[in-house]
């Protein structure tokens, strides 16, 4: 039983534990009250006003305190005195805690009840409790009737909840306002500061507990009055109060687990000590120590029992009931703590009994709970001394584990996949072949710390070897090495995916950087002649391409596309290391490439990939005179295989590895010049005496064939070092022109070489305009230039109505790139003088380019693309087809947002934005996104009419004449649809859309009633149903505007009368409603369009006439916004509606829903507003904290 406090004791309880009035309404401070329910006057109440409340808040400079001043600190720096409670010490995160935590426990010792509630206040205002909690003595044990009462209700009459409940010796009332049922309290709450608060609320518990080991708490009292009142409010209705007790209960079991752990040691210690002493000789042992150290044994084997059960009361009153709650926050807390637990405490936690929770909850919906499992058994299986106990579980949830390698989480899928990596090295025989074979596949995966923790995976699993005998060291590393990439390149073929090598190697470069900068022994595998090893060719190609690949690693350090967004910075240290790498390879590939291209010279691939590697070489390595021979032979290899090759990537490599290898900056420039141009020389001559062949021998069909095919290798070889080289000194340009030209009318050339023809002489415009733009060109050549530049887009023009394809797409390709290159060089800014080359086209041209979209890109392949069955070689081909037709609609919509052709233009692609979204939904958003930022109201009038085309298409081909056919309400769904996905691209700031959307509105009205007489007898107009589309963008108007647009729609409908009985008018109904709903009414035209026609809503005809103003007068310009427009108009008001640029000011004053005038009250029928104060009733009767049951989770 407590004894009585003493009249001290009261009288600082009545200082510092003064209690609030808890009146509704009103700020409540959590205070305490200690007394007997028999012998114990109350503490006096005081009130405080806010103002008060405010410079107690200055006072102590602690946001968010909420409590009474606990004690007084003496002893500061400053030589004052402060007070300071628990909870505003977590809350500033003082460095001293253990100081604090110190003199509460001597205030304890002096007066443990005072301290107990204190400790008590502490997690109330923790949990965000803005209540009263008062504590009364439980003398009467064998009174029954308390403990009956010990429940949480709510009181109507005051708006207060409470909750009473048994912490012996006392029975604790927590009282708390009706506001605590909102989730803002300091464990939820955003923010550096909250997180650092709670870092501060766990580790002040841990504190106290570790403070407290050797004293208190074992007298029976302090422990378990606090794990009585963390399991009771652990168990609330009220979220604030299960999070935080439920995370004090679970880190104050954690603190336990470090004090059981300390009791052991001592104990093992002192069972030493008695064995030693009990060995001594009986004349040097005495009885006395003997009896003390048995003693102590005994006192800390019962201390430890008395921890132990004091952890099992927290497991099963918190955690069994917790780690199933319906809040994700609370469910991971408990999995990250179950896992500290079984490492740190093994012998007790570490069985099946207790892993039986963190398997189960590994199937958790929410992946911070599956995290917090995963992350815990790293912490097991982690240690081997552990691994025995995890059989059984590791048998039951293996397969569920494998699995989570592929969680949507990309952090669970990771950590996952590291756990697996443990698994892998710690456990023997767990992981399948299969297994294995299916974990390796995640390299290839998009997201780089997947990929890298399954590199480590493959490199610990299949690539690692064991260590032999080593007679040579050095030899005994390089053959493992080879060993070991021999291994890779099996892998990699029998993963069937041969065009990600990229990948595998940025994969396996943190674990296995070592074997993959090991060029020594590839270029050895490479060169030696068949016999150990026995690569096939295959198997050499995949290695070329590794060399490639992990040369571009080492020297660029970043991620391949599709693995990284931006590209990384490197510390000094990391960009030494990289400049030290490409030094060694340099000086190792210079001398072994040249042998490389002599031997794998047959193969374009091949070819491809060893010509980039010069690309990455160190440039001043090539100072060194011993370098220069090796220099040598590899130009000379460059020049024998571009003349054996003309593979397309074979010669984009040579010319760019040229254009290197010829930047002043080399030293070997001077050699690389002189090679590249004896190429060109002699490519040049080649085409001017195939030209003359070709018009000259072009009577016979035979020798047209021979010189056609040699007329396209030179043109190829030339293109390609023409787009990477300024070739303009040969003037090859006039001999491509002529071939353009001339050559259909005499013998017209094959396709391939038109479309090399093309593609030439557009990299000589292109050189040419580079040189004006640079000012090295004369004004006579610039004149003649700009004569050539004419003429060429002419032919290109032609060609567009080329009978083959590709020549066409060629064609049209170079047209959007020169008009690009022509017209943004001349909006660049530039000093020079550039308007002699601008290019604009004409309306035919424009019609033509539009055209070429519509047959060319917008087809009917990607239905075919989805049929089953198709082989692989069918899905490449159409993959690539795909591309192209990418690059087709790119390249013209790059023409309209930089405004060479009409925006109008654009509503062609528009269209095709919801039946091609899969294909070209990113390239056509961008498009709009792009438009809009140039011209925001054109661009809204492009949108306006696609939506008004589609609509007249859809009406011509069904013949939509109203509204009430449901095949007509069935054809409109799609461009309803289209009109939703556009209103969705305008975003949420309506401010900045305000004048888009407006102008839309006025369009599509004048779209729907143009030529419309009004007439009472007169039918609804023909595109009447297009207001139903319209109706999409509704809900984008401001409140103001809203009113504004429909006032510009009574001007053609003031003197109808719409009843709803007639279905010819119902889309204007449902436009008007939308118009004039507000708040939750917004969506109220999407109910009325599906419901059944009913009574009549008739318009009052006198708006129309108090409209002084037409909208249409707001066209392109709009004016200053009326102030009053905001207010609604009565019937006769003179209010005059106007669209305006200047919209801010009303819409951010306006923050209320606009009403409804009575027209538009009697327009909504009494069933939705039933509908509707229902719905608000049920929402307004939802409560977050209800759903206090437990989640159901699969264990299967």
């Amino acid at each position: 039983m407590i004894a009585d406090p003493t009249l001290a004791s009261r009288e600082l309880v009545q200082k510092e534990n003064s209690i609030v009035n808890a009146t509704p309404g009103s700020t409540v401070q959590v205070q305490c009250r200690l007394g007997s329910i028999t012998r114990q006057n109350s503490a006096r109440v005081r009130r405080r006003s806010e103002d008060e409340l405010e410079n107690t808040k200055r006072r102590h400079s602690a946001p968010g305190c909420l409590g009474q001043k606990r004690m007084r600190r003496d002893n500061l720096k400053d030589g004052g005195i402060e007070a300071v409670t628990l909870f505003e010490v977590v809350s500033m995160g003082v460095n001293a805690m253990q100081d604090v935590i110190d003199e509460w426990i001597e205030a304890y010792k002096k007066d443990r009840d005072a301290a107990l509630l204190d400790l008590i206040s502490f997690f109330m205002q923790c949990s965000g409790c803005k209540g009263i909690v008062t504590a009364e003595m439980f003398q009467r044990k064998h009174n029954t009737e308390d403990l009956n009462k010990m429940i949480e209700e709510f009181d109507e009459n005051t708006g207060l909840q409470y909750k009473k409940f048994m912490a012996f010796p006392w029975i604790l009332t927590v009282t708390w306002p009706l506001d605590m049922a909102s989730s803002d309290y300091p464990l939820s709450m955003p923010g550096p500061y909250w997180k650092k608060f709670k870092c501060n609320f766990c580790e002040f518990i841990v504190v106290l507990v570790r403070q407290c080991q050797y004293s208190i708490i074992y007298d029976s009292y302090l422990m378990d009055t606090v794990i009585s009142l963390l399991t009771e409010l652990s168990d609330s209705h009220v979220r604030a109060f299960r999070h935080t007790c439920t995370m004090a209960a679970l880190k104050l079991l954690t603190a336990l687990v470090s004090v059981t752990q300390n009791l052991s040691v001592s104990a093992d210690n002192t069972e030493r000590l008695f064995k030693v002493e009990k060995n001594k000789v009986s004349s040097e042992r005495t009885r006395l120590r003997l009896e003390q150290l048995e003693e102590k044994t005994k006192e800390l084997q019962n201390k430890q029992h008395e921890v132990e059960n004091m952890m099992n009361a927290i497991f099963r009153g918190v955690f069994l009931k917790r780690y199933r709650d319906i809040i994700p926050e609370i469910r991971a807390c408990c999995m990250e703590e179950i896992g500290i637990w079984m490492k740190l405490h093994s012998n007790m936690f570490l069985n099946d009994s207790y892993l039986k929770y963190v398997g189960w909850m590994l199937h958790d919906k929410q992946p911070e709970v599956r995290l917090k499992c995963i992350q815990g058994l790293h912490g097991i299986y982690s240690d081997k001394r552990l691994i025995s106990k995890l059989d059984l579980f590791t048998s039951r949830f293996k397969e569920r584990i494998i699995s989570m390698a592929s969680d949507k989480d990309p952090e669970v899928a990771v950590h996952t996949m590291k756990l697996l990596v443990l698994i892998s090295q710690n456990c023997d025989d767990v992981l399948t072949t299969e297994d294995c074979k299916n974990l390796c596949l995640f390299v290839y995966s998009s997201h780089r710390p997947l990929a890298a923790a399954a590199g480590e995976f493959l490199y610990g699993k299949l690539l690692s070897y064991s260590p032999q005998q080593e007679q040579d060291e050095l030899k005994t590393a390089k053959e493992q090495n080879m060993t070991v990439i021999t291994t890779l390149l099996q892998f990699f073929h029998t993963s069937e995916l041969h065009k990600h090598m990229a990948y595998l190697v940025d994969s396996l470069w943190d674990n296995a950087g070592s074997l993959l900068k090991d060029w020594e022994s590839m270029t050895e595998l490479l060169l030696e002649e068949p016999g150990t090893q026995d690569l096939n060719d295959s198997q050499k190609q995949s290695l070329i391409e590794m060399l490639l690949t992990s040369v571009r690693q080492a020297t660029e350090g970043h991620p391949p596309v599709g693995r990284g967004m931006n590209k990384k910075n490197f510390a000094v240290k990391e960009r030494k290391i990289q400049m030290d790498d490409c030094i060694r390879l340099t000086e190792h590939l210079i001398v072994a490439l040249p042998a490389l291209l002599e031997k794998y010279s047959v193969k374009a691939e091949n070819v491809a990939n060893l010509l980039q590697i010069p690309q990455y070489f160190d440039t001043d390595v090539y100072r060194n005179s011993h370098l220069e021979k090796y220099m040598d032979m590899l130009l000379k290899q460059m020049t024998d295989v571009v003349e054996q090759h003309t593979h397309p990537a074979v010669l984009e490599a040579c010319a760019k590895t040229y254009s290197v290898l010829c930047s002043e900056e080399v030293a070997v420039h001077v050699l690389a010049n002189i090679s590249k141009d004896q190429l060109i020389d002699q490519w040049t001559k080649r085409l001017h005496l195939l030209l003359e062949d070709f018009f000259c021998e072009g009577e016979g069909q035979s020798a047209s064939k021979e010189v056609n095919h040699q007329l396209l290798s030179t043109l190829k070889r030339i293109t390609a070092f023409h787009n990477a080289h300024d070739l303009c000194h040969w003037d090859l340009y006039k001999s491509i022109f002529r071939l353009l030209s001339d050559g259909s009318q005499q013998v017209e050339p094959s396709y391939q070489v038109i479309v090399q023809a093309l593609q030439c002489a557009f990299y000589a415009i292109l050189w040419q305009l580079n040189r004006c733009f640079e000012g090295i060109t004369s004004k006579e050549k610039a004149l003649a230039q700009k004569m050539q530049l004419r003429s060429f887009f002419r032919i290109c023009h032609q060609y567009l109505n080329h009978s083959h394809t590709e020549v066409k797409e060629q064609a049209f390709l170079v047209v959007c790139d020169l008009l690009i290159a022509c017209n943004c060089q001349f909006h660049s800014g530039e000093t020079v003088d550039f308007t002699p080359f601008v290019l604009i086209p004409d309306s035919e041209m424009q019609a033509a380019l539009l055209g070429f979209v519509q047959v060319h890109v917008f087809t009917d392949e990607d239905q075919q693309r989805r049929t089953k069955g198709s082989d692989i070689t069918e899905d490449s081909s159409k993959l690539n087809n795909l591309h192209k037709r990418r690059t087709l609609l790119a390249s013209y919509c790059k023409l309209v947002v930089n405004g060479i052709v009409e925006m109008n233009g654009a509503a062609e692609i528009f269209k095709q934005y919801m039946k091609y979204y899969n294909d070209f939904g990113d390239i056509i958003k961008e498009t709009l996104s792009r438009t809009r930022q140039i011209d925001k109201i054109q661009s809204a009038r492009t949108l306006a009419l696609c939506l008004q085309q589609l609509f007249l298409e859809v009406k011509n081909e069904q013949g939509i004449c109203n509204y009430s056919g449901s095949s007509s309400m069935h054809t409109l769904t799609t461009i309803r649809e289209l009109a939703r996905r556009f209103s969705l691209t305008f975003g949420w700031d309506q401010i900045k859309s305000r004048e888009s959307i407006a102008m839309m509105h006025k369009d599509g009205i004048e779209f729907v009633f143009k030529g419309f007489i009004q007439n009472g007898g007169m039918p609804p107009p023909p595109n009447i149903a297009f207001l139903t589309i319209l109706s999409e963008f509704s809900n984008r108007l401001l409140k103001p505007d809203k009113k504004t647009v429909y006032d510009y729609l009574q001007r053609y409908t003031s003197e109808q009368s719409v009843t709803l009985k007639d279905n010819g008018w119902h889309p204007l109904v449902c436009y008007r409603t939308s118009l004039l709903a507000c708040g939750e009414a917004d969506d109220l035209c999407s109910v009325l369009s599906c419901d059944t026609p009913g009574e009549s809503l008739p318009i009052n005809p006198s708006r129309a006439s108090s409209l002084k103003r037409n909208l249409s007068d707001a066209g392109d310009s709009y004016q200053k916004t009326n102030h009053h427009s905001r207010e609604p108009s009565g019937r006769n008001s003179e209010t005059k509606p106007k669209l305006t640029q200047n919209y801010t000011e009303p819409a951010m004053k306006q923050r209320k829903c606009l009403k409804s005038s009575p027209d538009v009250r009697r327009e909504t029928d009494s069933g939705h507003q039933q509908i509707t104060m229902k719905t608000k009733k049920q929402w307004d009767d939802l409560n977050e904290e209800i759903d206090v049951d437990t989640v159901e989770i699969d264990t299967e």
